[in-house]
């Protein structure tokens, strides 16, 4: 009896492991960073403050599967002109917080995480602004490359909750050039909850 559980937990076990395997061996590989624009002159005390997370798309990211709530981010710059980076979000009903810190690499407006040795596994991380009108929008490519595997989303950013219709057309045509999917793109749902105020 023992020996038979032990040998099912093994074959369930296997079976999880490859179906793991499987789902991250499709992802849509990550674009050169050539491909992704670069704002021109950016501004780094205009882009500071908070921002509102009003979508993302990412090679990781299914309709559905993924936490579909409105969350901020927002920048704080400081001497050095990196940002330390706080994320407020609703979490079991619990507002969480956690800060990065975005260093600035010699291309203003493209960043790498600062202290990644806080965060094991990870091999490398960029962060690009690709297009801000720093009042109203801002289009963040964000790279992540942990465990060998790299992971890219993009984030719409708005000073307030709401958007235009075009500019969430905007979003997702750019998401769509990095050959992302309808089924990758996530427009969040607003919340008041931990992000105003």
């Amino acid at each position: 009896m023992a020996l038979g559980l032990l040998c099912l937990g093994l074959t369930l076990l296997g079976t999880l492991q490859t179906q793991a395997q499987d789902s991250f061996s499709s992802l849509i590989p990550s674009p050169p960073l050539s491909k992704v624009p670069l704002q021109p002159d950016f501004q780094h005390d205009q882009f500071q403050g908070k921002w509102y997370v009003v979508g993302v798309a990412g090679n990781a990211f299914l309709k559905g599967k993924q936490r579909d709530t409105m969350y901020t981010d927002t920048y704080e710059l400081k001497d050095d002109r990196s940002y330390n980076v706080t994320a407020t979000l609703l979490r079991d009903q619990v507002c969480d917080h956690w800060i990065r810190t975005f260093v600035p690499s010699d291309q203003p407006g493209q960043f790498s995480l600062g202290n990644r040795l806080r965060y094991p596994g990870i091999q490398s991380y960029t962060v690009r602004v690709a297009a801000t009108d720093y009042n109203q929008f801002a289009i963040v490519f964000f790279e992540k490359k942990s465990r060998n595997r790299v992971y890219f989303k993009i984030n719409l950013y708005g000073r307030t909750k709401g958007l235009s219709t075009e500019l969430k057309q905007h979003f997702v045509k750019f998401a769509m050039s990095l050959d992302l999917s309808g089924d990758s793109i996530i427009f969040l749902k607003p919340i008041e909850e931990c992000i105003d105020g």
